[in-house]
């Protein structure tokens, strides 16, 4: 045996019989435990073990690699090492994707339904929107009498009246004079009260009787095309008068409640002439806001004592059947009946009353509630306050105008709910007032801004007072760029001085 392969076989018995297991690598080369472990830690072998596999495996599948017992129990410390993330107990648990809080939906805006609207809102509503107090009052008594016109054309029963007039009192309070036409929006009110009281009419049979009412000389059919452009316009409307009044379709028909107490006071036979002036009164009331401020019963023993008063027709039986009805209100009738009487009195002319009577005698009748109240101290409406009117500010100019049609103005008790619908939220309409309380007391509290406050004392320091130069006043002469005296900037002689000094010239 040559001395070539004896020292082969040595070293291989020598390997056999050495302490320090070896392994074999993929290219056939060994290595010791401890030089497999320098590697390992260097990050050699994890790329040349995974020949076969270009993904890594998972510590769980070196378990079944036939890399040994040993390496078998080392491995998956590294691998589990190498995946997990370092540890933060300041931290939660790590998630799939953005970490960060999700911001849901907006929770939206809530618009609940008023029935009733006081005087002092009345005038707060009006004064934001601009509007001239004398052209307002005519648009409200012109739109108004169309609205009668074409219903008496149309022949549509008196409770479609008094719808069409709710909603359009309603649709002007919210909506400036420029923004619209009053005729389209009185049409578009009328429209909308015929679903509603179930006396349907198409938008173009509605123009044509406004057209023909308006020219009876010339009547218009309902399909002529001069009608498609305007009814569109009406649909348009359709939409904004639907959310002014939060698709809230209650209205009150004071006309019925009237026939039940001219009976009870006067008697079936009696009652006709004295039922005759009392209804012309309460259409009559339709040309103010009082159908949005008075309940019904309200309205009719305010129609009734007034009718009395102006008729001399028993007013004494009208007080005595006041004083048995537990909902009768001074204040509420009183307040009525002087809206009523100073419409007689400023636009006699548009009414249907009006004219019948002396001015006089309807002066003379509103000079003796009036000192009624004084002598009740009572106020003369009612939820007023002087103070509060007195100290709202100006209006402000109104924009200019726009066609409701391709508007995008959010209708609502005040200029701030028209922006609303700018932004993110959406707007519901809530029936019930309270639930609407409940929801919005739930969501104000995720808007709650807490902050703390803390006053700390800081010490600055006193600056010192101010020099001047010059002793007594200083120098008030002209200064040259590089902030110096005339004469450079280590000053001239005596001679260049250009201010008045104590020579001898002054």
């Amino acid at each position: 045996m040559s001395f070539t392969a004896l020292f082969v076989v040595s070293c291989a018995a020598l390997a056999a019989a050495s302490p320090f297991p070896s392994f074999q690598d993929a290219d056939g080369s060994r290595h010791t435990r401890e030089r497999r472990k320098a590697l390992d830690d260097a990050g050699r072998y994890p790329n040349r073990l995974l020949r076969q596999s270009k993904t890594p495996a998972k510590p769980d599948d070196r378990q079944r690699t036939n890399l040994g017992l040993t390496y078998a129990s080392h491995r998956p410390v590294w691998r589990a090492k190498s995946i997990m993330a370092p540890e933060n107990n300041n931290q939660g648990p790590a998630t799939n994707g953005d970490t960060t809080l999700k911001i849901g939906p907006h929770p939206g805006f809530i618009s609940s339904s008023n029935q009733y609207t006081s005087e002092l809102k009345l005038r707060r509503m009006l004064k934001d929107n601009g509007c001239d107090p004398a052209r307002q009052d005519n648009y409200r008594l012109q739109g108004v009498q169309l609205i009668d016109n074409v219903r008496e054309n149309l022949q549509l029963p008196v409770r479609t009246f008094d719808t069409a007039c709710t909603y359009f009192h309603k649709f002007r309070l919210n909506f400036r004079d420029a923004e619209y036409n009053y005729q389209d929006a009185a049409l578009a009110s009328l429209f909308v009260a015929c679903k509603v009281e179930d006396t349907i009419k198409k938008s173009k049979d509605i123009l044509a009787a406004a057209y023909n009412v308006k020219n009876p000389e010339k009547p218009a059919a309902p399909d002529d095309k001069i009608f498609e452009a305007p009814g569109k316009i009406i649909i348009c409307l359709e939409r904004l008068i639907l959310e002014t009044i939060g698709f809230d379709f209650r209205t009150r028909y004071p006309q019925k409640l009237l026939v039940k107490v001219v009976r009870d006071i006067f008697g079936k036979e009696d009652g006709r002439a004295f039922f005759e002036t009392a209804y012309a009164m309460c259409i009559d009331i339709y040309k103010t806001f009082i159908p949005i401020k008075r309940t019904t019963f309200s309205m009719v023993m305010a129609v009734v004592e007034l009718t009395a008063l102006m008729t001399e027709q028993h007013p004494d039986r009208v007080r005595e059947y006041a004083k048995t009805k537990p909902q009768y209100n001074q204040g509420a009738v009183m307040e009525t009946m002087l809206d009523i009487l100073d419409l007689y009195v400023q636009h006699y002319k548009s009414t249907k009353l009006g004219a019948q009577f002396d001015q006089n005698k309807i002066i003379d009748i509103k000079i003796r509630l009036n000192n009624d109240l004084d002598k009740a101290f009572e106020p003369r409406y009612l939820f007023f306050c002087s103070r509060c009117e007195a100290e709202d500010p100006q209006p402000s100019t109104p924009a200019s105008a726009t066609s409701p049609a391709t508007s995008t103005s959010w209708p609502g008790d005040a200029s701030g709910r028209r922006t609303a619908r700018g932004q993110d939220g959406t707007m519901r309409f809530v029936f019930d007032p309270e639930a609407a309380k409940r929801e919005q007391e739930m969501t104000g509290e995720y808007f709650k801004e807490e902050f703390e406050e803390y006053e700390v004392e800081v010490e600055e320091p006193v600056p010192p007072p101010p020099h001047h130069e010059g002793g007594r006043g200083g120098y008030h002469g002209h200064r040259d760029r590089g902030d110096h005296r005339r004469g450079g900037p280590y000053g001239g002689y005596r001679g260049d001085r250009h201010y008045r000094g104590r020579g001898r010239h002054y």
